[in-house]
Formats: C-alpha cells, sequence, structure tokens
C-alpha cells in the first residue's frame, strides 16, 4: 500500500466481504458477539500490517465501512475483540489475524506454527487457556479484486440431465503430467483450459466436468509436518475465493477463462463444494476466520457444553445451517459462483449434513427450501452426496425435489454383479433401469448419479487388481474402508500373467459398458478410460503426487480402453432407448404392441417372479423396444431408435443366450462385445431364435436389423 488510509465513512451492511464499485471499497462483516472490530491493511507484500481502522458502524449485527482510497489488490484481514469464555462458546482473540467469509481472493498459505492457536499449545487446560502471540505474518491475507470480465457471448450449455455424461476430475491432477501441456500451466485452471485437455474431453464425449473442490482451502497441519498435502481439498476456509495454487497467473480472471472456454467447448463445469464443516476442526483446532468472528454464530456447538462441537462431518466440527449468517454466507456464495463465475452446477459434499435441524435430517429443511425458492439456484444442476456420518445421514433416495444424488446403491450393486456375487439380479434390474425404487416416488426421473469410482475408494483399474486396500503411503496405518465389493481377478496387485490381464481388461470393459448403458446419469472418475492406478490406495486424499496424478504415457492395453470407453459413450449418444426421460413401466410405447421393456433369461423366455429370487443367477438379458416412438426429447423432437437387446453374463463360463424374436424381424446385429478389447464382435448377424455365444464374464449390445 502506497500510502495510509485518512478517509474512512460508513458504508453498508451489504453485500458482504469486500466489495470494489469503483470508486473506494465497502467492507462488510457479520459478528454477533464481538464487541470490536478491525480491519488490517497490508503492504503489497502482506509481510507488514501498515494500518488498522475500526469498524464503528453497525447495523443488523453487521459492522461495516467504507474506505474512498482504497482499490483492488489491496490485501486485508480482520481482528475481532470479545469475550474468550470457550465454554460459553465464545472463542474471540484480537491477536489471531482473520480470513474474512466473503474474500474473494485470498493470498498464500499459512506457514504453520503454534501461533494461529486461541489457546496455549501445551497449556494443562487445553483450549480454556488464552495465547497472546500474533499470527499475522504467516497467515494467508485476503485481497480486494475488480470482479469486471469480458464473458462476451458466453452462456451455458444446458445440456439435459438424460443427455450427460460427468467426468469427475481434479483440476492439478489432470494436467500435471501431460506432456501436451506447457510445464508453467500445468496443474492450473489455465492448463484444463488449453486445447489438448479439451479435445481429450470432446472425443471421450464428456459433456459436464465435475471439478474437485477448488474453494480456498488449507493443508492440515499434520500433513504438511509429515510432508504432505490435503490433495482432495475438501477443508474449506473460503466459500467465495478459487484456490490461488491452481493459478497460473494468481489472477481471478484465469478461473473465468477456463469456464468461458469449456462452455465454447460445449461442456458444463460443476463445482465439488464442502459447506458442511470448515478448516479450523474442533476445539483444540486453529483459530483462522469463522472461530474468531464468531464462533457461536457459525458453528453446530454442543448443547449440554458449548466448549465442543457436533461433528457429523468426520473433520471436527459442522456449520450451523439453522443461523441466517450461515445460510445467507452459503446462499451468496452459490449465487456468486453461478451469476460472477459463469459456473453450471453443484455437489455438494456430505449434504445430510446440511438438512440437519436439531439433530434429525430434514429433507424439507430451510437450507433446500430456500435454494428451492431461489430464482438462480433452483435452476442449475444440483447434485447431493446424500448422506453425513452422523445418526440418521444416511438418506440415498430421500432428497427433495430439483436434486439428483449420487447413487452408492448403484455402485456397490454392479461391482459386486461383476465381482460374482450371488443374489443380485432382481436389484442389479433396478439399478440397470435407474433405480426407480428409490426415486420414481418422489416424481424424479434422472436423480440418479450413477458411478462404479470416484475419488474416494478404488479407481476403475484397482477395482479389478486388489481385493484389499493398501493405503501404507498414507503413513496413518493402513486406515481407510474395507468395503471395496473388488476382485483382483487371482492375483493381488500387478502381475506379467497374461490369462490375468486379459480378464482385468475385460472386466473393466464390462463395468464402464455396464455404466454407460444403464438408466441415469452417468459419472466417469478421470483417468479410468487409460486404466489409472493408485496402486491399491483407496483414500489417497494426502498424495499429491504420482499416485493421484494422471499418468498420459499410455500402454497398448489403455489406448484400447481409450478407444473402447469412446465407443460405448458414442453408442449411448446414438441410441435415445439409453437416455430415456422417464422410467420403463413394463408396458408398451406409443402407438406399439411390445412392452417397452422385457427381461430375458437365457433360455429367450420373460423373466418370472421365481427367476428374479435364484441366488446362483449370473446372467441377464434386457430387450428395449424401441422400432415405434420412444418418446419426445425436452425439445418436443420425436426420438425413434431400433430394438435392443443387453445381454450380461458375470458367470466365468458361456452361456448359450438364446436371442428372442419380438415383432417382424429376422436378425440381430451385434454392437458390442465385450471380449474384444474395443469391443468389435468376430460376427456381427444373428438369425432371430438362434444361440448367441455370451463369454464368460462379458456383455453385449445388439440391435434388431
Amino acid at each position: 500500500m502506497a500510502k495510509t488510509i485518512t478517509a474512512v465513512w460508513p458504508g453498508r451492511p451489504y453485500p458482504r466481504g469486500a466489495h470494489w464499485d469503483g470508486e473506494g471499497v465497502n467492507f462488510a462483516i457479520f459478528s454477533e458477539h464481538a464487541d470490536k472490530v478491525e480491519l488490517c491493511l497490508f503492504d503489497a507484500k502482506g509481510k507488514n500490517e501498515v494500518q488498522r481502522v475500526e469498524l464503528k458502524e453497525r447495523s443488523d449485527l453487521v459492522w461495516h465501512c467504507y474506505l474512498p482510497e482504497a482499490r483492488p489488490g489491496l490485501l486485508y484481514g480482520f481482528r475481532m475483540h470479545g469475550p474468550y469464555r470457550p465454554q460459553e462458546g465464545h472463542r474471540f482473540n484480537p491477536n489471531k489475524l482473520l480470513i474474512e467469509p466473503y474474500a474473494k481472493d485470498i493470498v498464500g498459505t499459512p506457514l504453520w506454527s503454534d501461533a494461529h492457536f486461541g489457546y496455549r499449545i501445551g497449556a494443562k487446560d487445553d483450549d480454556l487457556s488464552f495465547s497472546r502471540r500474533d499470527n499475522a505474518n504467516v497467515m494467508p491475507k485476503c485481497r480486494v479484486i475488480d470482479q469486471a470480465f469480458a464473458w462476451g457471448n458466453d452462456h451455458p450449455p444446458d445440456i439435459q440431465w438424460c443427455d450427460m455424461v460427468i467426468y469427475e476430475l481434479h483440476v492439478k491432477g489432470f494436467t500435471m503430467q501431460h506432456p501436451d501441456i506447457l510445464p508453467k500451466l500445468r496443474g492450473t485452471y489455465a492448463g484444463l483450459a488449453m486445447d489438448p485437455v479439451i479435445e481429450h474431453l470432446q472425443r471421450l464425449g464428456v459433456t459436464t466436468v465435475e471439478l474437485m473442490p477448488v474453494h480456498a482451502f488449507l493443508d492440515d497441519r499434520h500433513l504438511v509436518e509429515r510432508g504432505m498435502r490435503n490433495y482432495w481439498g475438501y477443508n474449506s476456509i473460503g466459500f467465495l475465493a478459487p484456490d490461488s495454487r491452481y493459478s497460473a497467473s494468481g489472477q481471478i480472471s484465469e478461473f473465468k477463462t477456463m469456464v468461458k472456454t469449456l462452455h465454447k467447448a460445449g461442456i458444463e463445469v460443476i463445482l465439488d463444494v464442502v459447506y458442511n464443516h470448515t478448516a479450523e476442526g474442533n476445539q483444540l483446532g486453529p483459530t483462522l476466520s469463522f472461530r474468531g468472528i464468531d464462533n457461536a454464530s457459525y458453528y453446530r456447538l454442543a448443547g449440554d457444553n458449548p466448549r465442543f462441537y457436533m461433528d457429523y462431518t468426520g473433520c471436527g466440527n459442522t456449520l450451523d445451517m439453522q443461523q441466517s449468517c450461515v445460510l445467507q454466507l452459503m446462499m451468496d456464495s452459490l449465487r456468486y459462483w453461478v451469476l460472477e463465475m459463469h459456473v453450471d452446477g453443484f455437489r455438494f459434499d456430505l449434504a445430510s449434513s446440511l438438512a440437519r435441524e436439531l439433530h434429525e435430517v430434514n429433507q424439507l429443511g430451510t437450507f433446500f427450501n430456500t435454494i428451492r425458492q431461489d430464482p438462480v439456484l433452483s435452476t442449475i444442476k444440483l447434485i447431493a452426496e446424500p448422506w453425513d456420518l452422523g445418526e440418521g445421514g444416511y438418506q440415498v433416495g430421500n432428497f427433495p425435489l430439483g436434486w439428483s444424488e449420487w447413487n452408492d446403491k448403484y455402485r456397490d450393486c454392479i461391482r459386486a454383479y461383476w465381482k460374482g456375487d450371488e443374489g443380485l439380479i432382481g436389484e442389479l434390474a433396478q439399478r440397470l433401469t435407474g433405480s426407480s425404487d428409490l426415486y420414481e416416488r418422489s416424481g424424479r426421473t434422472h436423480a440418479s448419479i450413477n458411478f462404479l469410482s470416484a475419488h474416494d475408494g478404488f479407481t476403475l483399474h484397482d477395482l479389478v487388481t486388489y481385493n484389499d486396500k493398501h493405503n501404507e503411503a498414507n503413513q496413518e496405518g493402513n486406515s481407510g474402508t474395507d468395503n471395496n465389493h473388488s476382485w483382483n481377478c487371482g492375483v493381488e496387485g500387478e502381475t506379467d500373467d497374461p490369462a490375468i490381464n486379459a480378464l482385468r481388461a475385460r472386466q473393466k470393459r464390462n463395468l464402464l459398458a455396464t455404466l454407460l448403458f444403464s438408466q441415469g446419469v452417468p459419472m466417469l472418475q478421470a483417468g479410468d478410460e487409460i486404466g489409472r492406478t493408485q496402486q491399491g490406495n483407496n483414500n489417497a486424499y494426502c498424495q499429491d503426487n504420482a499416485i493421484s496424478w494422471l499418468s498420459w504415457e499410455l500402454k497398448k492395453q489403455d489406448q484400447d480402453l481409450l478407444a473402447f470407453t469412446r465407443r460405448i459413450i458414442g453408442l449411448r449418444n446414438q441410441h435415445p432407448l439409453f437416455r430415456r426421460r422417464y422410467f420403463f413401466q413394463g408396458s408398451p410405447n406409443y402407438g406399439g404392441e411390445i412392452k417397452d421393456i422385457v427381461w430375458l433369461n437365457s433360455d429367450g423366455s420373460e423373466t418370472r417372479d421365481d427367476d428374479w429370487n435364484q441366488a446362483s443367477s449370473h446372467c441377464l438379458g434386457l430387450y428395449f423396444a424401441g422400432g415405434k416412438l420412444v418418446e419426445t426429447d425436452g425439445r418436443g423432437r420425436r426420438l425413434k431408435d431400433n430394438n435392443l437387446l443387453l445381454l450380461l453374463n458375470a458367470y466365468h463360463g458361456e452361456i448359450a443366450f438364446m436371442l428372442p424374436q419380438f415383432e417382424d424381424h429376422e436378425y440381430w446385429e451385434v454392437l458390442l462385445d465385450t471380449r474384444d478389447a474395443i469391443g468389435t464382435p468376430d460376427v456381427t448377424r444373428y438369425q432371430t431364435e438362434q444361440a448367441y455365444p455370451l463369454g464368460g464374464r462379458s456383455l453385449v449390445l445388439l440391435k434388431q436389423a
């Protein structure tokens, strides 16, 4: 800062945060229980505090001032004065510089030391003690921004749910080892907007990228001291600021340019957001922002002893959605990312915690009602991770209208089926057809986000390579879930055995084809299409290295898998029957005589009630009637399709599957057989009422010619 601020005007309580209006900067910060609020201004490098400005105006619990001489680029933080009585829920400590909750740009990362804690580390009474150490010189700083950006004619791709193919990726991990991206841009928003990335996504058939957390987050102290990072980013500290570690330029405009570039390529951008907790942890965590601004207002505190936090997230704390200040922050953050950053939707981490009123999950709660009536947020893509770690937190199938959900019942069923588990044919039928048992009663047709792997758990390659987790690199005693539903095909880990590798490759094709040919919205984890491995690590949250990054040095089998994935996404796009807007009814289509779906046994007969209960059954056929009108799409276009037949065999031996005859057709044309490396069948035509040699552990798609 070149000169001292001399003019301080009253300002306004809204908008919250630091807002540059073209003439000066308005500062506004909520705190119900603070006695005094100081705005701290820093030099251009953020090293030296050059001035403090007391906010003397207070309107509706919001402290505010206006600095007519302030400009974009100004670095700042806050100090809050008030009671330090943890046993009453208050933890004010003016010795701690605080990140402002509405900061749109946060510069730097904390240099961890005991100075970041509001209490004296090592004191006998722990957090009941009081620390007088100042942490300003080792704290990140907030920065005032100019929000102006030349969006031009940018507009959302507005992909219909039924046409979406979601691709979950990590900004850094996806680009860090890409040979065709400039080294200085690898791991950044700018790198993600480069032509090689766009071309890969377009050729693959991706319509929507889901970015793992990009809200400003912190690396936990215990990880930093072990030489690790919070790679996944589920440790937010700033809900309006894109994390600067992914920025090559250090400018907010880089994120906007990335979104604009992806939109131009017809690709939507969804953000994975973490509004359930913050990086401040439990009562023994650091004082970085919310805890020092107004602990009792922002966090869910234990009713019998507000010194402690209600933890429904497993991360030490839970934000209190019953408080208006928290709800407003969430809504303002969401609208900011839509209106100012042009993102197309959100996936909410541990979304059940956002619905907790008192202690129970209430899916008609304030948070969901507020979103549903909002003219901006009610029109975008909303995806829930429908569980948290508290009692009653598992809520798959129970979210309200307007929401889609990660469907882990789909994941577990499909994994277990191809693994060879018995007694799954009935549930398999439900999962293949959109999980109507979970979503139809609420009227949500495309609520099921189908996935087989995600950031949390095994990659697709590891799913067929490991029976057990191998998380030793985390230095946490190999902790992590054992509920993987995985099968190593006979050998744990990598092998040179050609037979086992061939089986693993076919299993990956089976899993991917099942995903793309199921009703609902498919989600791929980045790298599954090229055989990415995490060496058996199913909890690589702290592995900011080659364990997590995508390798783009593709072997022959990886190139084949990529070609296969492109092909099955192409088949999904070609056939409206895989992208229905409504659930199957088991009755004829418009103008047709055959039911819209028919379940088949291997002898060609229709599956009956007793057949679903055969524990040893591993084979299933699905006949989709498409010769007549299937339905109309969202734009009123009449969609027609071929009659399709999908055959699945998780049994290890070949099965002679009798091809049925519906309507007046003589032949079935084979579109895909997973016994081939890229799905190309040896013989492409079979007569109706002829037995098809359905290979062991394979999937086949046919159309009626």
